[in-house]
């Protein structure tokens, strides 16, 4: 399967859209899962994106950036992975060590360029601001949005108009001479999702909340088990039962969320009382015979 035009074309402005969404609108359509979701679609494989949308995304969920550091572009590579992994049959989980991973960390070179190149932007505001011009203020702001975007769209367009032939080459040299080497980036790319939980893990206060994971584990443990169960004697009942319609489900995913959303609301509830408790403290001790507030500093 080659990759059409119309293809080449939404891939590559929808790059250059996610990373202006990612520091300016944040609206979640710049996360490598909505990245996969949208690219499987237009590949015509929901499937293969969301598998490498997800693992980019568990992979990521620790690591955050502060002032002008730059990190690893996982919306770009998942780009790419789903991409290729649709158009050439490439295995989604060795797209992701093969494919993903190392695009992500390329990426980052181009963040760096389009940082850079935006300070010629950002000179021509200061400029501006010296002469109160709001107008000019405005403009080079906007104007501030190519480097960005140029610094997704130039890559991905070149690598999907012209780095299909070669991806194929190197997907077939991994099913053949080299599977054992294919293999085992199937089995890293599996184990990546791992290493972004234990990230996120490492950086959380969790110390503090351990009951909190203790109890997301087994609830999400318990109910996995229930209802892969009641699916395995769904599906045995519907292969001897003539004419059963009945279907039965897997755990959602909407339901842990659902229950993760709980257990964060009654942290809230509870920290937010014992805040109020401390600062009532404080003002009643603020406070004289006379009722006259001696300290300003509450």
């Amino acid at each position: 399967m080659s990759i059409q035009w119309w293809q080449i074309l939404i891939l590559t402005l929808y790059a250059g859209y996610q990373v202006i969404d990612e520091i300016q609108f944040w609206s979640s359509l710049n996360t490598p899962i909505f990245g996969g979701l949208l690219t499987g679609l237009v590949m015509g494989d929901m499937k293969t994106g969301l598998v490498i949308g997800g693992s980019m995304q568990l992979m990521v969920l620790g690591i955050g950036t502060f002032g002008g550091a730059s990190k690893l572009d996982a919306n770009s590579g998942t780009i790419l992975a789903t991409a290729f992994s649709v158009a050439t049959g490439m295995d989604a989980t060795q797209a992701v060590s093969t494919l993903a991973v190392p695009v992500a960390s390329l990426m980052i070179y181009m963040d760096i360029l389009g940082r850079f190149t935006n300070t010629f932007f950002a000179h021509r505001i200061d400029a501006e601001v010296e002469k109160m011009n709001y107008k000019g203020i405005e403009r080079y702001f906007v104007a501030g949005i190519l480097p960005w975007s140029l610094s997704r769209m130039i890559p991905v367009f070149l690598a999907l108009a012209f780095g299909g032939g070669l991806v194929a080459k190197v997907v077939a040299y991994l099913n053949g001479p080299l599977k054992w080497l294919g293999d085992g980036m199937s089995t890293a790319g599996a184990v990546l999702p791992a290493v972004g939980f234990a990230i996120l893990l490492r950086y959380l206060p969790l110390k503090k909340h351990v009951s909190y994971l203790f109890l997301g584990f087994v609830i999400t443990a318990l109910l996995t088990t229930l209802f892969g169960n009641i699916q395995a004697i769904g599906t045995a009942v519907g292969s001897v039962v003539k004419n059963f319609s009945g279907s039965f489900n897997g755990l959602s995913m909407l339901a842990i969320a659902l229950i993760g959303l709980a257990l964060a609301l009654i942290n809230y509830s509870h920290a937010s009382a014992m805040i109020e408790s401390k600062g009532a403290a404080a003002v009643a001790t603020a406070v004289d015979a006379k009722g006259e507030i001696e300290d300003d500093e509450l």
